[in-house]
């Protein structure tokens, strides 16, 4: 093959999304079904970007779409278990997209691209149904981790999840120390107690996990260990090396996060304290600020409030309450 129908060959392959970084699908073993991920898209660029970043995701399978409609049309022929979708694409915007996948595919979870000056565009698509977004400009350092905990949901044992679905109410209560491991487990065992539930749908279940994780990192790291996300803007090593002195010091050492839940098949209701001094409660009553949605660790707060039906502290502001209202799940 000369150069000229080779260059051919790359630009055609291109075009179909069959690019050479990412994972070919039918290469997986097909005792084990491939995870697909559909990466909406208008720039080849960020596809070869975002397909080099996802390779080391095991059974992941990445497929490609130039814009909004050609994703609706990939979603009706072979619906993906997950979507990466651009904001601002010539044909369709991101917004518009979230919308339509959530009337012709509720179950599929959407995570949104975003860039600079997007951040207003952004809420509004968390509130239509995203499960999460990311900037643009932190794609490296977080896309991997984000597409894992969201592929997270389809892991369970489905054995234990057939005992789950048995449960009608459930209560109970943690006292955990500062261990981030253990900060990542009582969110997955909390997730798994939702799922088998069986009356929200993935998109749903994830949006849960999000604020639980969102809601214990800051009792863990802002809460108990008192260290500031200022130190996350320069250079994170600085905000997690000094948690981890403070984990080995008094008074953080001694501080321990305590967990109660309640869940039954109309309501989950989470109150997570901290020992820490708190904070100014008045300000989750201000309008979002566009420039926290920017700032590394900025926009917990908002994804609480979006992905939660209530949200209240306490007057010292180290206990947040959230409830999410059940319904049941969509059938895709």
């Amino acid at each position: 093959m000369n150069k000229s129908e080779d260059s051919k060959r790359k630009k055609k392959d291109m075009a179909t999304g069959c690019m050479e970084e990412t994972l070919d699908c039918e290469s997986i073993d097909s005792a084990r079904p491939a995870t697909r991920l559909l990466v909406v898209d208008d720039s080849e660029f960020e596809h070869q970007v975002i397909g080099g970043l996802l390779r080391e995701v095991a059974g992941l399978c990445v497929v490609h779409a130039s814009g909004g409609a050609a994703a609706l049309e990939t979603i009706d022929r072979e619906p993906p278990d997950l979507i990466l979708t651009d904001l601002f694409m010539p044909d369709m915007d991101g917004l518009e997209l979230v919308q339509r996948v959530r009337e012709r595919r509720p179950a599929v979870p959407l995570i949104l691209m975003t860039a600079f000056g997007s951040e207003d565009v952004a809420i509004q698509a968390l509130r239509a149904g995203a499960a999460n977004y990311l900037p643009k400009k932190d794609l490296s350092r977080d896309l991997v981790d984000m597409v894992r905990q969201v592929l997270d949901v389809f892991n369970i044992d489905r054995r234990r999840q057939r005992l789950l679905m048995c449960v009608e109410r459930r209560e109970s209560a943690f006292n955990i120390g500062n261990d981030p491991e253990l900060i990542g487990s009582l969110v997955q065992l909390l997730h798994d107690e939702i799922d088998g539930l069986g009356v929200l749908d993935r998109p749903a279940q994830i949006r849960v996990r999000v604020a639980l994780q969102e809601a214990l990192t800051n009792a863990l790291y802002h809460g108990n260990l008192e260290v500031s996300s200022d130190l996350r803007q320069e250079d994170e090593r600085h905000f997690f090396e000094l948690a981890e002195v403070r984990r080995t010091c008094e008074p953080y050492r001694s501080r321990r996060i305590r967990v109660l839940t309640h869940l039954d098949r109309r309501s989950a209701t989470f109150v997570i304290s901290d020992q820490g001094p708190g904070f100014d409660t008045s300000r989750i009553h201000k309008p979002i600020d566009p420039d926290d949605l920017l700032r590394i660790g900025g926009r917990g707060l908002l994804l609480i409030r979006t992905f939660m039906d209530e949200v209240t502290f306490n007057p010292v502001g180290n206990t947040i309450t959230m409830v999410k209202r059940l319904t049941p799940a969509d059938v895709a």
